[in-house]
């Protein structure tokens, strides 16, 4: 009997796998209103507390009085505005790379600029947690998709050994979404050049935050100038939307005439565009500085205070801290319980992880004060005990 949509929830729900939404009121500020009460937020991408920032907000508002709220056709139609050219500057300089194009998404970015890159007859190799539109990407690209271990470069070395022929592209996250691990650029720097393939880095997570000047994971470990795409977006750290690519020069005249994702959409409005040069902008000052330091204070305090109560917490660094519980009941229990008690932070279930690893993604802010986090882990670790997690 054909399955019915009303069957397929039902299939979903007893699962444990419903995902719904929930209203939130105010900006991505460190407490928000979410059902009807202040709560603590713990589940932004909002790292470095950006997204309500009034130079952001002002260049924003400057710009839908100059240039209108719409880009009005994609940049292969209408043409390119003169603040695309402006933050794809910006970007290449911030990333010291020779050129940049800009996307939508990253999600965007990534179904586009895999299949530009590669297709039938080549080879990606990837990391097995890799975020799920790098896995789309290399689905839609029609390339041979190889696997290896999360972050096992050993593994990838006999993986490459094997099966790469023809036109082969390495593609990891740089700090993983969900894990808040980073990959080992070096070792992937070393693997491309042994085998003449691409290295690609989605560096998502990173940008904003790690690094010197906050350029990312490759500038964290010293690889920024072999690291042949970097992927990154501003949405997350740089509190706007959107992302771009850095590349070369010849590689961003490929991707403008082969991403689909470039070529067949609307392009950014204006507004978006403006708040994120601010951003790139701010990130290299000294207040960018300061917000880092106060995102990897909280993140230290955190992630330590966590550990000590007996959790289960990966090895990382960054701020992305995940409680791995396994079950995906006790998962969204403990969710629960915890906005009950003020803090808001998602339950994250297969698809997202792999089945047995279902865990609550907790990410830190820069906007975060001491004393939040302090009474944060104090409701964690006893609504932990109470569900026996630890």
């Amino acid at each position: 009997m054909q399955r019915t949509v009303q069957n397929e929830l039902e299939d979903i729900r007893n699962r444990g796998l419903l995902r719904s939404t929930r209203l939130v009121s105010g900006s991505q500020a460190a407490r928000v209103t979410c059902n009807n009460r202040d709560v603590l937020l713990l589940c932004s991408n909002n790292y470095l507390g950006l997204a309500d920032h009034p130079v952001l907000a002002a260049a924003s508002i400057a710009a839908i009085q100059q240039y209108g709220t719409s880009s009005g056709a994609s940049r292969l139609v209408s043409g390119t505005m003169e603040l695309h050219e402006r933050l794809e500057h910006a970007v290449a300089s911030f990333k010291k790379s020779e050129a940049a194009l800009l996307f939508n998404s990253g999600y965007a970015a990534n179904t586009g600029i895999i299949p530009a890159l590669v297709g039938r007859g080549d080879v990606v190799f990837s990391d097995r947690i890799n975020h799920a539109s790098i896995v789309d990407g290399i689905l839609l690209s029609g390339a041979r998709l190889v696997r290896y271990p999360h972050n096992d470069y050993r593994q990838l070395a006999l993986l490459m050994e094997k099966h790469a022929k023809g036109r082969s592209l390495i593609v990891s996250d740089g700090v993983f979404s969900m894990d808040g691990d980073i990959a080992p650029l070096a070792e992937l720097v070393d693997l491309k050049r042994k085998h003449a393939a691409l290295l690609m880095i989605d560096d998502a997570h990173g940008c904003g935050v790690l690094g010197a000047q906050g350029r990312g994971s490759a500038e964290l470990l010293g690889v920024g100038s072999d690291v042949d795409i970097q992927m990154g977006t501003f949405g997350k750290a740089l509190g706007s939307f959107g992302a771009y690519v850095a590349v070369s020069a010849e590689l961003r005249e490929l991707l403008i005439n082969r991403a689909r994702s470039f070529i067949f959409s609307t392009s950014l409005p204006p507004s978006v565009l403006a708040a994120s040069h601010a951003a790139i902008e701010l990130v290299q000052t000294a207040e960018g500085d300061r917000l880092r330091e106060q995102l990897s204070a909280n993140t230290r305090f955190f992630r330590s205070s966590l550990a000590e109560a007996g959790f289960n917490i990966p090895p990382g660094s960054t701020q992305i801290v995940p409680i791995v519980i396994g079950s995906t009941i006790t998962t969204m229990q403990f969710s629960e319980a915890l906005l009950s008690e003020g803090l808001f932070v998602q339950g994250i279930r297969p698809p997202t992880v792999p089945v047995g690893t279902s865990r609550l993604r907790f990410t830190l802010m820069s906007s975060h004060t001491h004393n939040d986090l302090v009474g944060a882990v104090e409701r964690i670790s006893r609504i932990g005990h109470t569900l026996g997690v630890v």
